[in-house]
């Protein structure tokens, strides 16, 4: 079935416009939209979707207003840009590596946004929004240390994902260095911490999340068309005019800067930014990067775990983190096979 068809604008310039990956975007966007409402309604007071419709329009009671735009619509806001941010960022590396285990969790931006906050804990006892900063400050100086290190006259897929798995390796004996070294109370607040959990989240939490997707979405959507020719090789790019490392870098910062900041926000949520990309390529069956699909993706996959870990085990609530650890460390060695089978590993 054809599903490219070509779109002429007003001032005559012809657009290809891939009519599956664009049915499935707008589909992964009423998911996420969807499985939003149905958490807001879900909690030790239940309200129907109709109800939280209602409430978000403004028509809903006190008690119902208190409770969805005060308590739990922060919390799925947070979820869904948490989310996004992740599936976009592990789409952007895996692009630019031009390796499906070229994602956040595999290179090591994770673990080095949790020894940053694990340093402000440990060390200083920091406060919450301190916790944040630090973990952003320990993503951003891991992701420096990753280019740096992969930098041989430029940077290029399997170098970048071992240097990054040796970082990764590196940051994590850290990690647990600094936990040794702490009192119960810190340890256990790290650890809790570590988990990646959307508890107790809040509007300090949606607003600078919202605004850093406003800055960098437009940013990294504008150079999606240069990404896609660089997946054919930095010759190819070079020689169909596109600044392959400017390009490069740039999108790197704009990966790390998304991942650094939902860690921020969330803790280290496992494995989102590695399943996102993957899960929707396979359904939009596109090549090139997938970025608003991949950022659609990780939006349903985190507020549908989070659903997940609220009602699955009862009165027993786990952290969202968990889920997505245990389902995401299936994909991944789903995928060590997949990729062993075809001879690419």
């Amino acid at each position: 079935m054809k599903t490219n068809r070509a779109v002429r604008t007003p001032g005559g310039l012809s657009v290809r416009l891939d009519v599956r990956a664009l049915t499935v975007v707008v589909l992964l966007l009423l998911a996420a939209l969807t499985a939003g409402v149905v958490l807001i309604g879900t909690g030790d007071f239940p309200i129907s979707a109709a109800d939280v419709l209602r409430t978000l329009a403004g028509e809903g009671d006190a008690g119902q207003e208190f409770i969805v735009t005060e308590l739990r619509l922060p919390r799925v806001l947070v979820g869904l840009l948490v989310g996004a941010s992740l599936g976009l960022g592990g789409a952007l590396f895996q692009s630019i590596s031009r390796n499906p285990l070229g994602s956040p969790d595999v290179l090591g931006l994770g673990q080095g946004a949790t020894a940053g906050a694990l340093t402000v804990i440990v060390l200083f006892g920091g406060t919450a929004n301190q916790v944040a900063l630090g973990a952003l400050a320990g993503g951003l100086v891991t992701g420096t240390a990753i280019y740096l290190l992969a930098w041989k006259r430029g940077v290029h897929g399997y170098r970048l994902v071992l240097v990054g798995i040796g970082v990764s390796a590196i940051v994590t004996a850290v990690n647990g260095y600094l936990l040794t070294k702490s009192d119960i109370v810190d340890a256990a607040r790290a650890v809790v911490w570590m988990t990646g959990s959307l508890d107790g989240r809040d509007w300090d939490q949606v607003w600078p999340l919202l605004a850093l997707s406003a800055v960098l979405l437009p940013l990294v959507l504008a150079n999606s068309r240069a990404l896609g020719m660089m997946e054919m090789g930095d010759d190819v790019s070079y020689a169909l005019g596109v600044r392959v490392e400017r390009v490069r870098l740039l999108l790197m910062l704009s990966a790390v800067l998304l991942t650094a900041s939902a860690t921020a926000a969330a803790g280290p949520v496992s494995f989102v930014a590695l399943t996102a990309p993957q899960l929707a390529r396979r359904l939009t069956r596109s090549p090139g990067p997938n970025l608003a699909a991949s950022l659609c993706m990780g939006a349903a996959l985190l507020v549908t775990a989070d659903w997940v870990s609220q009602r699955a085990f009862g009165a027993e609530q786990l952290p969202v983190g968990v889920v997505t650890g245990v389902l995401g460390g299936v994909y991944l060695l789903w995928l060590l096979v997949t990729e062993r089978r075809a001879g690419r590993i």
